[in-house]
């Protein structure tokens, strides 16, 4: 039974801690299971299909280059790079940190909830009862992210990475680790950044944050937005452009909701 926010210890707030992060890491361990049934799918269809120069993505920079009379610009006939594991234990590997990684993506809105329960009892009544509403904006915000990294970011940065070189006499062959890396960093870091509208209703909610703070430094956050689009993308303009709309966007909004949290704090 849990006790009342104000009877609990700090070794009370540990052990309730703890009991979260163990529920949090068995829903990733149950997604990772499930996913395991799909293995072939996840690989097939999924990790390799940025590979593919058919893919979704490719089609339809492609068709966008058409529209605006760029030709054949941005239509892509050949991805020039192989995969291949070079290391004994690899491709076991990949399968499960690759399994590992799907879990988390899963059992991302339990986490949420496991989160929301342990911050539970510090709010207000209110608050409470707005719980469904965060859980169901942060993993909305969380799976568009990780649907654009992977959609968006990887593919650029495959399509440029896969085709780059420094000699007709070197052949990109890359190791199934790096591949799936690139994938998964650019799918999960590009979900984490989509919670910025959360993270900035909380930091608006303790006051750290303010609609005219976020004003101010608009023109520092946007130089800030572009250097992260040039991290997690290939170095080119169109790129960084494609990155940087939803993440200014996202600012944007973020201003609005602190000014909405400022306005409710007064009320």
């Amino acid at each position: 039974m849990n006790k009342p926010l104000g009877e609990m210890s700090f070794l009370d707030h540990l052990e309730s801690l703890r009991w979260v992060l163990i529920r949090s890491s068995l829903a990733i361990v149950i997604g990772a299971c499930v996913s395991f049934f799909f293995i072939d799918f996840i690989f097939d269809a999924i990790i390799f299909g940025p590979k593919n120069p058919d893919f979704v993505t490719y089609r339809f920079f492609c068709e966008l280059g058409k529209f605006f009379g760029a030709d054949e610009g941005m239509c892509i006939e050949e991805l020039n790079f192989n995969i291949q594991s070079r290391k004994m234990g690899s491709q076991f590997a990949a399968t499960i940190w690759m399994g590992i990684t799907a879990g988390f993506i899963l059992a991302f809105p339990f986490i949420l909830w496991e989160f929301w329960k342990f911050v539970r009892p510090a709010l207000y009544e209110k608050e409470k009862k707005n719980a469904q509403w965060f859980i169901i904006i942060a993993s909305l915000l969380f799976f568009i992210g990780v649907l654009f990294g992977y959609f968006v970011t990887a593919p650029l940065s495959i399509n440029f990475l896969g085709n780059y070189s420094v000699s007709s006499q070197v052949h990109n062959d890359f190791d199934i680790d790096s591949y799936i890396g690139l994938i998964k960093t650019s799918a999960l870091s590009c979900g984490l950044i989509f919670e910025l509208p959360i993270l900035m209703f909380f930091l608006g909610k303790l006051g750290v944050v303010s609609p005219d703070f976020l004003k101010k430094y608009r023109k520092i956050a946007y130089v800030l937005i572009l250097i992260i689009a040039a991290i997690i993308t290939p170095p080119d303009v169109v790129s960084q452009i494609v990155v940087s709309i939803p993440l200014i966007v996202l600012y944007e909004a973020s201003i609005y909701i602190v000014k909405w949290v400022t306005k409710n704090s007064d009320q």
